[in-house]
């Protein structure tokens, strides 16, 4: 296996949904067109970045989003006075896959309203995290990015998420500044949607996830949520500290697409935030 520093869940997890099934009516015969009625699962609310449906609000657009509001361990955050401290290493085995880009709003469900552009991904690869195993489920992006660092963002942040067996999320962040361009980026680059809700099968066209990530291991860790509705709590965050490289061009490519698909950083209520990076007196 291979030990990179790769990180776990953020914005955005797979939520698992329970659907309750009623039960039957005791009459002996029910109306024929009672029999046959039923009821279409309701949509969940429509949520923006901005505006009257924007994060401020996000808590009171459904029941189901109470814990944007009212939790107390919610994602991003700024990251400073980070702890030193000996982590569990990270072992992440990636590799080569085919490509599937989604233009999509929400990590888990919905190809609609452009709110990410989101890279399905259903190749097995793991993420192991102190004996636990995770699945990569999808990555995708945020710009500028969400969490941020001593008060200052990046100009673009990569989530890769993942999902244990029992349901458990963890995400890494990856930041992204401008630098060189990155040439590793180039399959998903050439194929970005340009129109939202469309999904792109892209044929023999590879992306190797291990080389999106930083070839510092070294990360920060801390107890949160996912950035978006529902804003479940309980996910596993590993950010990296060294951020990757693209270029200004790659950087406008996205932005020209999305911007502004930001969660503002929310407070920290006494979490801590540990990291394995030594700084350097």
């Amino acid at each position: 296996m291979k030990t990179r520093s790769t990180a776990l869940w953020l914005t955005v997890g797979a939520t698992a949904l329970t659907l309750a099934c009623a039960p039957a009516a005791e009459t002996e015969d029910p109306a024929p067109e009672t029999a046959a009625q039923e009821e279409a699962p309701e949509s969940p609310p429509h949520w923006t970045y901005e505006g009257q449906t924007g994060p401020a609000a996000w808590g009171g657009l459904s029941a189901e989003f109470s814990a944007c509001a009212e939790g107390m361990q919610q994602s991003p955050i700024d990251i400073t006075g980070a702890l030193a401290e000996t982590l569990p290493e990270l072992r992440a085995q990636f590799g080569e896959v085919a490509l599937r880009i989604v233009h999509a709003e929400h990590v888990a469900d919905a190809i609609n309203n452009g709110h990410t552009i989101q890279v399905n991904y259903t190749e097995g690869d793991m993420l192991s995290v102190d004996d636990t195993d995770y699945e990569l489920v999808q990555y995708h992006f945020h710009s500028p990015s969400e969490h941020t660092v001593e008060g200052a963002h990046f100009p673009m942040e990569m989530h890769f998420v993942h999902a244990a067996a029992d349901g458990a999320l963890a995400v890494i962040g990856v930041f992204i500044e401008e630098g060189e361009h990155n040439d590793a980026f180039d399959p998903i680059w050439n194929n970005l949607p340009q129109e939202q809700g469309v999904e792109n099968h892209i044929g023999e066209v590879t992306v190797d996830v291990d080389q999106l990530l930083p070839a510092n291991a070294t990360s920060y860790r801390y107890a949160g949520s996912l950035t978006t509705p529902p804003c479940s709590e309980g996910v596993a965050w590993i950010v990296m500290t060294e951020p990757i490289q693209l270029s200004g061009e790659q950087i406008g490519a996205f932005t020209a697409l999305i911007e502004g698909n930001n969660r503002p950083v929310q407070p920290l209520n006494g979490r801590p935030i540990v990291t394995d990076q030594v700084e350097n007196s």
